[in-house]
């Protein structure tokens, strides 16, 4: 038997291990869906990039609706690549977790920790807002969200050099295919480039028929565009609500909300100027003068020139200013006022008027993931400043309103504003704040607490704030027919301790130039019966940076409300109410008393009728008003006497009240406390801005007398007393001297104002020397010092008025041009008190008039040069400005003297121009006072109390037959006492 020899079998080969591909055929296809995620994104990223390279190089933005509409679908196409990309790389790791190339796995890990930085960066500069309930990752604080941001950015670049050197790892690159896919990015990106300007919402729009210059005319605002603006777009501010309620509420209980059809007492005034403009002109175009302001809705849209527009049920006619309409301001053209600004639609995020509740959501998200384009939209510097509020707040009348003439100037916060010590741009004050107040905001806008999306941390601030959209201020009438008793109680609140009352003195004899007795308190004189008396009351402006009361001071009722008692019994009333709450017409008012040609009183709000005043009794800011009352004792008085001075106020007084009430017509919204065909009782709130009390003892009478603390230093009071008197005018000039002087002379007196304001009153009697020492005197003082500013412009008029040309120019260039450290720590800048650079322009003009030689003829035009200049300075701030203009034709006339005696045609034609220009300008704006005086003298006959109130010297009497509050036959027996007194 044979041994068995080796198998001819072949042996077994060892098994292969499976390998599993790093991208399978169905991952393949997830990859590729990747791809063309991120291509789009690539696309979608180079375009939000390019906009905001722009945006950041230049003053504006670039970014629009469709850059917004872009930015959507860059959240969507992210969102959308999250989980696919999560399941490949989940899928893609698990494949080559065992793979040998280990320099490719290290590199995809790398990738993969960038990828991971670019979705979360993402996800955390995301707001997502469900449903109103909240945001959840809101990162506010701005130096976390800039560093996460710039994560998000950078992050791609850092992925897109890892994955091109994951590929280099791996399988060979296929080089034709990535440059395809990259050309096919850029085209993509450069066709969105190209559709950045599209807005399909701006196709066909339509414009006014007439032009836009034509149908706006005689308000000066305009659209951007010179289109229409839809009405709905200015009407959204339910969207603002959203996101801003706090503001939303404030702006929804203010004057601004109400300020159109939806305000009775307006509504009244606007239906009898369109009256009157149609059956003037045949159509209410004059009207538009009110509607620039008031009525910017049913305005920009096209509505409002409609006759037979229903003022309460078209849709617009209760919108007011609306949220939108205020924020879509895009330039403040000039501070004409007259609403002379630029606005337009604004630009809205994708889908923020649908209907739909998922694209609203959408809406949402765009805002608070991408707010910069919202704020820009509708937050500009502007709307910081004090010319953004003269668009409005400042106001001349048209002849196209007025049939009168070119120009009427009406209201006037701005000017006044910018003039004063508050602003820190007035040098001329008798006060001022320790640090300027540098818009209207500061005072009208106050910062409130809030958690609105817009709410930031202001210095100084505890918590997130907003500036305060109610605008506190004064329209309490307007709340209270609206049944608004909180918003009334906000805006009296606000009035608190912005004035005061003081009763200072009393003179002897009845008569302003008594012997005076005052300070008051803690010292009293002692009355006798059967003497009469002179009340010295002062009324303080305090927390004002513009006159009080200004805006419609021909409505605002502000009076003094005087009652003297002893035992009570009322011995003196002014200022009273009668049994229809109607103000005693012989009592003092803190108004402006108006007139049309004929001297009628305007009391209907009626502006096309306004011609000029009777009287102004305004108080400027930071000064005072000293009001005289005649006290007559009664003979039979044994009690102390008791007066009391309150400063009462109440929006709109009877006769308007009555107006608006018995021309509301059926339909028309209701009116608080008006039944139709019934009288009218006024009952709006009267408001206690001030009050002072003080008793005086009775000779002959025992009893006790004691008067609180007058907390006002003596020094103030005599100073206020004595600014109330120099503001009257020449009449009581020398009363003024005197309490000037008391303050300088008084007992360890270190304050600089008596001396300083004795000048000011020296040099309005032209006692210029004892002028010129009163200043040296104010100089002397260091703690405070005397503003400088004002030495200064109070030296130039001096200097000016005495022919010292030079030593004026100084001075005048010393208040316009010093930069100290005082002035810029409180943020003092005098260049802009245009009354101060009007007197620097008159004073270079007074110096090139005494250049008479012609061998000086090149100094003299340097001269008249440089004080052109300085008076287009002035039209810079004040266009209206009537001695610019009539000083510019005056130089211009002599630049064209010099320029024909050269032969220099050209320039003589372009000064002639000029001169000719600023002289028509000149005569458009100046005052009409030959017409005034027609007016004025018609009224004081059909007026006697208001005509009283216009006289120089002005004193009430507290004890006039009929006054409301004093019982008649009481007044006949004391009046007759106290004659036969003062005759023996």
């Amino acid at each position: 038997m044979s041994t068995p020899g080796p198998s001819s079998r072949p042996l077994p080969r060892p098994a292969r291990a499976v390998v599993i591909p790093a991208v399978g055929p169905r991952l393949r296809v997830l990859m590729w869906f990747i791809y063309g995620l991120i291509a789009l994104l690539g696309a979608n990223s180079v375009y939000l990039a390019t906009v905001t390279f722009l945006s950041w190089n230049s003053d504006r933005t670039y970014e629009n609706w469709f850059y917004m509409l872009m930015f959507g679908g860059h959240l969507l196409l992210g969102l959308v690549m999250l989980v696919p990309f999560l399941i490949f790389v989940f899928i893609h790791l698990f494949n080559t977790r065992l793979r040998k190339n280990k320099r490719a796995i290290r590199v995809g890990y790398a990738l993969l920790v960038g990828s991971l930085l670019l979705l979360v960066s993402g996800i955390l500069l995301m707001r997502i807002d469900f449903g109103g309930s909240g945001s959840v990752f809101v990162i506010k604080n701005a130096s976390t969200r800039s560093l996460i941001y710039w994560a998000h950015v950078l992050s791609p670049l850092f992925c897109l050099w890892l994955y091109w050197l994951h590929r280099l790892a791996g399988p060979k690159i296929r080089w034709k295919l990535g440059l395809g896919y990259v050309v096919g990015v850029g085209a993509t990106a450069a066709v969105l480039i190209s559709l950045h300007n599209q807005d399909p919402r701006q196709w066909n729009q339509a414009g006014p028929k007439e032009g836009a210059d034509k149908y706006f005319f005689p308000s000066l605002a305009r659209t951007s565009t010179g289109n229409f603006i839809p009405a709905e777009s200015m009407m959204r501010d339910d969207y603002c609500l959203k996101c801003h309620k706090d503001a939303y509420e404030g702006w929804f209980h203010s004057s601004h909300h109400l300020s159109s059809f939806n305000n009775p007492a307006y509504l009244a005034s606007v239906r009898e100027t369109r009256e009157v403009s149609f059956k003037r002109d045949g159509d209410v175009r004059g009207a538009r003068w009110c509607a620039g302001c008031h009525d910017p809705v049913p305005f920009f849209s096209g509505a409002f020139d409609d006759p037979k527009f229903d003022d309460v049920n078209h849709p617009t006619a209760q919108a007011g200013i609306t949220c939108t309409v205020c924020h879509s301001i895009t330039h403040v053209n000039s501070t004409r006022g007259n609403a002379d600004y630029t606005i337009e639609e604004p630009e809205h995020y994708p889908f923020a008027f649908s209907d739909n509740a998922v694209l609203q959501w959408v809406n949402n998200q765009l805002v608070k993931a991408k707010p910069a384009l919202h704020k820009k939209t509708f937050l500009k510097d502007f709307h910081k400043s004090a010319d953004f509020c003269s668009t409005c707040h400042k106001v001349h009348l048209p002849y196209a309103l007025n049939h009168y003439k070119e120009f009427l100037r009406g209201q006037n916060h701005h000017d006044t504003y910018l003039l004063s010590g508050v602003s820190g741009h007035g040098a001329r004050s008798f006060y001022y704040p320790d640090k300027a107040v540098q818009n209207c905001n500061g005072c009208h806008m106050p910062l409130q607490e809030s958690q609105d999306f817009g709410a930031r941390l202001f210095a100084g601030a505890k918590q997130p704030s907003i500036h305060n959209h109610l605008f506190p201020a004064a329209n309490t009438g307007l709340s209270w027919l609206k049944d608004d008793d909180a918003t009334v109680k906000a805006h009296q609140d606000f009035l608190k301790e912005k004035l005061r009352v003081d009763i200072f003195g009393v003179k002897e004899g009845g008569e302003v130039d008594g012997e005076l007795i005052a300070p008051l308190r803690p010292e009293v004189p002692t009355l006798k019966p059967g003497k009469t008396y002179l009340l010295e009351t002062v009324v303080r402006t305090l927390k004002m940076g513009h006159p009080f009361t200004q805006g419609t001071v021909d409505s605002n009722e502000v009076w003094l409300d005087v009652i003297a008692t002893s035992g009570g019994r009322v011995i003196g009333r002014s200022g009273g109410l009668d049994e229809q709450r109607e103000v005693d017409p012989w009592s003092h008012f803190i108004n402006v008393f108006m007139l049309d040609k004929d001297g009628n009183r305007i009391d209907r709000r009626n502006p096309q009728d306004i011609f000029t005043p009777l009287y102004n009794n305004q108080i400027p800011p930071g000064a005072a008003s000293t009001v005289h009352y005649s006290l007559p004792v009664p003979e039979d008085v044994t009690e102390p006497i008791t007066v009391e001075v309150k400063l009462q106020y109440r929006k709109f007084d009877k006769i308007f009240t009555d107006f608006f009430t018995r021309t509301a017509k059926p339909g028309d919204l209701p009116i608080r406390g008006h039944k139709a065909g019934e009288p009218y009782l006024n009952e709006l709130p009267i408001t206690t801005l001030a009050v002072d009390k003080i008793t005086f003892p009775v000779d002959g009478s025992d009893a006790v007398v004691e008067n609180a603390k007058v907390e006002i230093p003596v020094w103030q009071r005599w100073n206020d007393y004595g600014i109330g008197l120099f503001l009257k005018g020449r009449a009581e000039l020398k009363q003024a001297d005197e309490a000037f002087t008391r303050l300088e002379q008084l007992k360890d007196n270190k304050r600089y104002d008596g001396a300083l304001n004795i000048a000011r009153s020296y040099f309005e009697e032209g006692l210029l020397d004892e002028a010129t020492a009163a200043i040296a005197r104010a100089s002397e003082f260091t703690d405070p010092p005397a503003p400088p500013w004002t030495i200064a412009w109070l030296t130039g008029m001096i200097n000016l008025q005495q022919g010292d040309l030079q030593g004026a120019e100084k001075a005048f260039r010393s208040v316009l041009e010093d930069k100290t450290p005082e002035r810029t720590e409180r943020g003092f800048d005098f260049s802009m008190d245009y009354e101060v650079i009007n007197l620097l322009a008159q004073t270079l003009f007074e110096q090139a008039k005494q250049i008479r030689s012609p061998a000086e003829t090149e100094a003299r035009q340097v001269l008249l040069e440089q004080a052109a200049t300085e008076y287009e300075k002035t039209l810079k701030l004040d266009s209206e400005n009537v001695t610019a203009h009539y000083g510019l034709r005056q130089i211009h006339a002599e630049l064209k003297l010099i320029a024909d005696a050269r032969g220099d045609q050209a320039a003589v034609a372009r000064h002639d121009t000029l001169a000719k220009e600023h002289g028509r300008l000149h005569e458009r704006y100046k005052q009409d006072d030959n017409a005034r005086d027609v007016a004025q003298q018609k009224a004081k006959v059909k007026y006697p109390a208001a005509a009283k109130a216009s006289e120089p010297i002005v004193i009430y009497q507290l004890h006039r037959a009929g006054a409301p509050g004093l019982a008649a036959q009481q007044v006949s027996a004391d009046a007759t006492q106290v004659a036969d007194k003062e005759d023996k």
